[in-house]
C-alpha cells in the first residue's frame, strides 16, 4: 500500500495522482511496488537487482515510460541503474525523477543512473524532477547521473528540474552526438537554506551537422551555493549552445564554470552567462499593484523557473 507521503512524493516528481497510463514502474524505499509493461515498451529487472532495463520497440509513437522514486524512510540509501534502449524511429516520453521526505536524524539518499541509448531517427523528450520535503535533521540527498548516446538524426529534449528540499545534490550529465543529431536540455535549480547543488555537463558532438542547445535556469536563495559546469565539445562540423542564467539573493554563491572545446575548424560554439540579482523596478512595479515585497520577489522567481 501507497501512504498519503508517498502519494504526495509521486504528485510532486511526476505528476501522478494515480496509477500511471502506459508502461510503468513505481518504486519506494528501495522496492518496486508495481510495474506494468506494454506491447512496445518493456520492462524487466536486471539480474543482478541493482535496477531495470527499459526496451522500446522500434516505430514505438505516442507513448510514454513512468519510473519515479520515492524514499520516505529515514536513513535509507540506494544506488541504482536503470538502462533506455530506444529503437530507430520512435517517438516516445519518459518521466522519471525522486523524491524523498526525511522526517528522521539519519541522512537519506538515492543515487540514479540513467543510460540512453536512442537509435536512428527517434525523439525522446525526458523529464527528471527531484523533490525534497520532512521536517527531520537528516538531510535529503540526491545524486543523479545521465548517460546519453543520441543515434543519427536522432533528437532527444531533457528537462532537469529542482527546485525545493534537496539539501545537496551532485548532477552530472554525459552525451554523445552522432551525425545530424540533437540534444536540448533546459534545467531548472533552486537552492535555499544552506543547501549544496553541483551541475556538470560534457556534451560531445561527434558527427557531422549534430547540435546541442544546453539552458540552466538556476536561483541561490540564503546561504545557499551552486556550482554549474557546462562543457560542450565540436569534434565535427556542429553547432552547440550553452546559457547560464541565474539569480543571485540574500548570502547565496553561484561559481558559473563554462567550458568550449573545439576540436574541428567548422564546429560552432557559443556560451552566454549571466548572474544578479532581482532587479528593484521589477519589485517596484509589483508592488505598486498590491504585492508585498516577499510575493513579488516569488511571483519574479517563479516566471524567471518556467
Amino acid at each position: 500500500m501507497i501512504d498519503e507521503i508517498q502519494k504526495r512524493l509521486f504528485m510532486e516528481v511526476a505528476d501522478l495522482h494515480g496509477v500511471p497510463e502506459g508502461a510503468y514502474n513505481l518504486r519506494v524505499n528501495g522496492k518496486a511496488i508495481d510495474r506494468k509493461s506494454s506491447a512496445n515498451i518493456d520492462i524487466s529487472s536486471k539480474d543482478d537487482g541493482t535496477g531495470i532495463d527499459i526496451r522500446i520497440k522500434a516505430n514505438t509513437v505516442n507513448e510514454s515510460v513512468h519510473i519515479p522514486v520515492v524514499l520516505s524512510e529515514s536513513g535509507l540509501k540506494e544506488t541504482v541503474y536503470n538502462d533506455f534502449f530506444v529503437g530507430d524511429n520512435c517517438d516516445v516520453v519518459i518521466v522519471a525523477g525522486c523524491g524523498i521526505d526525511n522526517c528522521g536524524v539519519q541522512n537519506s539518499q538515492h543515487d540514479g543512473v540513467h543510460r540512453f541509448f536512442v537509435g536512428k531517427n527517434s525523439k525522446v523528450k525526458y523529464v527528471e524532477k527531484h523533490y525534497g520535503s520532512g521536517t527531520g535533521e537528516g538531510k535529503r540527498i540526491l545524486n543523479p547521473v545521465t548517460e546519453v548516446s543520441l543515434e543519427e538524426n536522432s533528437f532527444m529534449e531533457m528537462e532537469m528540474i529542482q527546485i525545493k528540499g534537496v539539501d545537496s545534490t551532485n548532477r552530472k550529465t554525459v552525451a554523445r552526438l552522432k551525425a545530424n543529431a540533437r540534444l536540448n536540455v533546459r534545467e531548472r535549480l533552486m537552492t535555499h537554506g544552506v543547501q549544496n547543488a553541483l551541475s556538470v555537463y560534457k556534451v560531445s558532438m561527434d558527427g557531422e551537422n549534430s547540435g546541442a542547445d544546453i539552458v540552466s535556469r538556476s536561483v541561490a536563495k540564503e546561504k545557499s551555493y551552486q556550482k554549474l559546469d557546462l562543457c560542450i565539445v565540436g569534434n565535427a562540423a556542429c553547432h552547440g549552445h550553452t546559457e547560464c542564467d541565474s539569480i543571485i539573493m540574500d548570502e547565496g554563491k553561484i561559481l558559473a564554470v563554462p567550458s568550449l572545446e573545439a576540436n574541428n575548424v567548422d564546429a560552432v560554439l557559443v556560451h552566454e552567462a549571466a548572474i544578479g540579482k532581482i532587479a528593484g523596478d521589477q519589485l517596484i512595479k509589483l508592488m505598486t499593484l498590491g504585492l508585498t515585497e516577499r510575493e513579488a520577489e516569488d511571483r519574479i522567481i517563479n516566471g524567471f523557473l518556467k
